[in-house]
């Protein structure tokens, strides 16, 4: 594949091709650099993002039933694109057995030598194809590390081609302070100020890199609720408890029914996107979590599809807000190598440890007008243990040869018979 982009200033360029080039075994002390790094976005063919949408929504999916388990009387709202794509960076510098797991819960398809970045970016181009009038989606992605590390050029180039990431410096080990407050502010801006504070000093403060996804969504309906239908009603809470919800009432949606979960289909303007009401079975215990697969929703949605649009709907207005360390919950479907010092995170720098935290908030309000939601994702990968290095003595007679690298022609070549004679 061809770098169809650079490598942002000369300096760190040069940077760049010295770790790229294997030169040294620890982190490297750069001297002043830019703000932001990227690496080269590379030629890659087109493929389908169909494959990693799927996996987006087994991951989403057996993740909810994971966070639902937990606490099955809690709202829960998160992110399935920000997860997959903090974690994805992540992934883009796993090896081995490492990466095999985080595939394995992410529920990436198998991909081929050379094609794994294309369906990465195929996936972002789709999810920047949903804008439209009455609808923004925006979606920011960015590796901050150290000002005293750099991650791999190989690795710069993945992320700049998978998720148009680039590298920002922050002061994670010397002001973790100043580092989160940075952080922070850049996914606040990301997310028109629905997310604030995402880590917290020390969530990076032991940190050599942290991963960021910030999404935020704003989508009108096509076919708005009329505040005057808006009435209250009764709820039933999974805790058992009756409460009060004001509901948004309508007519002329498509509604249908598979595996004993009944859909309505509420399509925002443009028809580019839509949201998906899922009722579930109704002798489902209201405390329980019921398994939703990602075979039934597709099947909800193929029926979707051929429904006419003909039936009422109360949906309930609300407003909601999670904020969750992911540790556990990821480890519980098959992740947890990666968040033990048997990691391997080499793909991103020689340096590179293990997971220290994954966190991620969502907020969704849905209104009268349409939706609103936001949501962030921190991935922090701590130091590695310093490596144990094989020293060689050359103390004993011995050559050396100077050679030009192009060629192999040798310029100049000794024998050390002893040091300490001319």
């Amino acid at each position: 594949m061809k770098p169809i982009g650079v490598i942002a200033g000369a300096v760190a360029g040069a940077c760049i091709a010295v770790l790229g080039a294997g030169c040294g075994t620890g982190p490297a002390v750069q001297p002043a650099a830019p703000r932001l790094l990227r690496g080269a976005v590379t030629a890659e063919p087109v493929v389908s993002a169909v494959p990693y949408a799927a996996a987006d929504l087994r991951f989403g999916l057996a993740l909810l039933h994971e966070w639902c388990a937990q606490d099955p009387t809690a709202n829960i709202v998160l992110s399935p694109a920000s997860l997959a794509s903090g974690l994805g960076m992540a992934y883009l510098g796993a090896r081995g057995a490492t990466a095999q797991a985080m595939a394995t819960a992410l529920g990436l398809p198998p991909a081929s030598a050379g094609l794994r970045e294309a369906g990465l970016r195929a996936r972002a181009l789709a999810l920047r194809g949903l804008d439209g009038p009455g609808v923004t989606v925006a979606a920011s992605n960015q590796v901050w590390a150290d000002p005293r590390l750099l991650p791999l050029r190989g690795y710069l180039d993945a992320v700049a081609t998978g998720y148009d990431a680039g590298v920002g410096r922050a002061p994670l080990l010397t002001q973790p302070a100043k580092a989160a407050a940075q952080i922070n502010a850049a996914v606040s801006a990301a997310t028109d100020g629905h997310i604030r504070q995402l880590l917290t000093p020390g969530q990076v403060g032991n940190a050599d890199f942290v991963l960021t996804d910030a999404e935020y969504l704003s989508a009108r309906w096509a076919n708005p609720f009329q505040r005057a239908e808006i009435s209250a009603g009764g709820f039933l809470t999974a805790a058992g408890q009756q409460a009060t919800a004001r509901y948004l009432n309508g007519a002329g949606y498509a509604a249908a029914t598979a595996a004993g979960w009944t859909a309505v289909a509420l399509p925002y303007e443009g028809g580019r996107l839509a949201m998906t009401a899922l009722l579930p079975p109704a002798g489902a215990s209201q405390a329980g979590c019921p398994a939703l697969t990602a075979s039934a929703v597709a099947s909800l949605e193929q029926s979707l599809a051929r429904q006419p649009a003909d039936v009422s709907v109360s949906l309930p207005e609300v407003s909601l807000r999670s904020s969750e360390v992911m540790n556990g919950l990821l480890a519980g479907l098959g992740m947890g190598v990666a968040f033990t010092p048997a990691a391997n995170f080499t793909g991103l720098s020689p340096a590179a440890g293990y997971l220290g935290t994954v966190v991620h908030a969502a907020t969704l309000r849905v209104d009268a007008a349409g939706t609103v939601a936001s949501a962030a994702t921190g991935v922090t990968v701590l130091p590695g243990a310093e490596p144990v290095l094989r020293t060689v003595a050359f103390n004993r007679p011995y050559l050396l040869l100077i050679s030009a690298a192009g060629t192999g022609e040798p310029l100049f070549l000794a024998r050390v018979a002893d040091p300490d004679l001319p």
